[in-house]
């Protein structure tokens, strides 16, 4: 019989503590770059033809996304991603 996981229930250690500040501050220095990059790129505005492109660009890839997700659970649900195992055992020669 498994034992039940269990999740401490205390205060955030410091290491804990350490790791959100550093993965929060890689956060804010990405964020600060992108939006310096965003606005310090000089050149002609894009075409409707080139929104049109990249909308349908976002919207066919979320379909794929939410496609594939959705045959990743019906084949979970429908056991087809378990192990195959035989019905009967009788088809061996003695």
């Amino acid at each position: 019989m498994a034992k039940p996981t269990t999740t401490p229930s205390g205060p955030i250690g410091a290491g804990s503590i350490a790791l959100i500040v550093v993965l929060v501050t890689i956060l804010g220095a990405a964020g600060w770059f992108a939006a310096r990059a965003w606005v310090s790129v000089d050149g002609p505005p894009m075409p409707m033809t080139g929104y049109i492109a990249m909308t349908l660009g976002v919207v066919f890839s979320v379909a794929v996304g939410c496609g594939l997700m959705a045959l990743l659970f019906y084949s979970s649900r429908h056991g087809y991603d378990e192990p195959f195992r035989p019905d009967n055992d009788n088809d061996s020669t003695t």
